[in-house]
């Protein structure tokens, strides 16, 4: 009885310590939850415009994927007057090429420079199989849906945006720092822009292109125009080991926000990343393109892969071992919880300079089906050792092994803004709590002082609005037994 009672009287101030860093961390929580929202959208000012095609200025293409074809945009601020209704109703910028046939002279395709004059990127997605009506062009293209704001469908999905959730059967997303916003969402006939038929003909409908297979509407999405993808700003850039680690944090807050909602993006790439940059000069990356997203009210994260025919994604090089391994069949569920954080992992090498070992460079080149572990290429040792283990763990064949976006991320704070408290060998919850309590003041201080938005200010936000004890200490006992390991 004796050695029972001195066994509790050792283990309660441990649990009553605990749970007093358990409830610290609900309360910080509580406080940054609301404030980790993404930066004002270019139409902000414009609440009830942006609804129509010919709204819109048009300038030259930004790019085109498999699935759609993106412009560089604007709203005037004085509209010119609406041309009666017989007209041909193309965007404003766009009146010249009303008589393009297919041997008209188009605007050639330039690199884009992104200018103040066009803040907005428009995208048309091509639609060949959806019909012309609004209701079966939103229920074929709702993936791309998923990252709008709740004014996005206030026009002519108006009247349908009060079924959205049955229409679409997906979640919707809430904002986030990393995430791509939709701020714009509509129906409209598909124009003859700069680039179309040397880019997409096939895709045209009729009226413009008598071969082409495409439908008369389509579905065009409205977001802010971004000066680079990560691949174009990696390109011309080689950002330092602290930049670098930064930029890996954003992806995995990104992909961790997708966790916590049930969705996963599915087609991770340094494509479907954008890039700007905050008033310090810091990449700020945003994660867009949800057209491949698993987002279902029913399912979640674990998809039933009972055919072949079944969809497992986008980005065939980055998917993980768990997805590009599973056979369909009767039973058979893939689990997307830690798939996206895998390609983070994978896009992590690009952003630290070095090749992606799962991209085609040569015999060197590694598949997602059959890599081990040790196939990895090393990275170089100015790299911190706890960013070398977090991208250890997140290409783990295993995700079970894998770390969760959350931990990941927790551990590449600790790295960055943490030393005082993973100082001590003997850290405790208490000391954790103070530490918290100290950035939790610094970080609201710096957020009211600062004329702009700061990449890592925003980051510690979304730190501090995600805090959960057990997740927080995992990043801990890693970070120190990585350390105490390396010597």
């Amino acid at each position: 009885c004796l050695a029972l009672a001195m066994a509790l009287g050792l283990v309660e101030p441990r649990l009553e310590e605990q749970r007093r860093a358990e409830a610290a961390c609900r309360h910080i929580q509580t406080v940054f939850v609301g404030k980790n929202k993404p930066q004002k959208d270019p139409l902000s000012s414009f609440r009830w415009q942006g609804f129509k095609l010919e709204e819109y200025l048009i300038g030259q293409p930004i790019g085109k994927g498999c699935s759609a074809a993106v412009y560089e945009a604007a709203i005037p601020f004085c509209p010119a007057p609406r041309a009666p209704a017989q007209s041909n109703p193309l965007p404003a910028l766009q009146q010249h090429h009303a008589s393009a046939s297919q041997g008209a002279e188009e605007e050639p395709v330039v690199k884009h420079q992104p200018q103040g004059a066009f803040p907005l990127a428009i995208k048309m997605m091509w639609n060949i199989s959806a019909g012309s009506s609004s209701e079966a062009i939103l229920d074929a293209m709702g993936r791309e849906l998923v990252p709008a704001t709740g004014l996005a469908l206030s026009g002519e999905y108006g009247a349908v945006s009060g079924r959205r959730k049955t229409v679409l059967g997906r979640k919707k997303l809430q904002p986030h720092p990393n995430i791509i916003q939709v701020i714009r969402a509509f129906t409209s006939s598909v124009p003859l822009l700069p680039g179309a038929f040397a880019d997409y003909p096939d895709v045209l409908p009729l009226s413009l292109n008598p071969r082409g297979i495409g439908h008369s509407r389509t579905l065009f999405l409205v977001m802010k125009n971004y000066p680079f993808t990560l691949r174009q700003y990696l390109q011309e850039n080689t950002p330092d080991v602290r930049l670098s680690t930064v930029m890996i944090l954003q992806l995995l807050e990104g992909v961790d926000h997708l966790v916590r909602h049930g969705i996963a993006h599915r087609d991770l790439k340094s494509d479907n990343i954008l890039v700007e940059f905050d008033s310090a000069g810091c990449p700020w990356l945003v994660i867009t393109d949800f057209g491949c997203c698993l987002a279902d009210e029913n399912i979640g994260l674990r998809l039933p892969f009972t055919s072949s025919y079944v969809d497992r994604g986008g980005n065939g090089c980055l998917m993980a071992p768990e997805v590009i391994t599973a056979s369909p069949g009767p039973g058979t569920v893939i689990n997307y919880s830690k798939a996206d954080a895998w390609a983070v992992g994978a896009i992590a090498y690009e952003i630290l300079g070095l090749a992606n070992p799962f991209y085609g460079h040569g015999d060197s080149t590694l598949e997602s089906r059959s890599y081990q572990e040790d196939q990895l290429p090393s990275l170089p040792n100015h790299v911190p050792l706890e960013v070398r283990q977090v991208i250890k763990m997140l290409l783990q064949r295993d995700p079970n092994k894998r770390l969760s976006a959350r931990v990941a991320a927790n551990v590449l704070h600790l790295s960055l803004w943490g030393d005082s408290v993973v100082a001590s060998r003997t850290l405790k919850p208490d000391q954790m709590i103070a530490w918290l309590l100290c950035q939790s003041a610094a970080t609201l201080l710096t957020n009211r002082l600062a004329e702009k938005s700061q990449v890592e200010t925003k980051m510690k936000m979304c730190f501090l609005a995600n805090l959960e004890f057990e997740d927080l200490w995992a990043a801990i006992f890693l970070l120190l037994a990585w350390r105490s390991h390396s010597g």
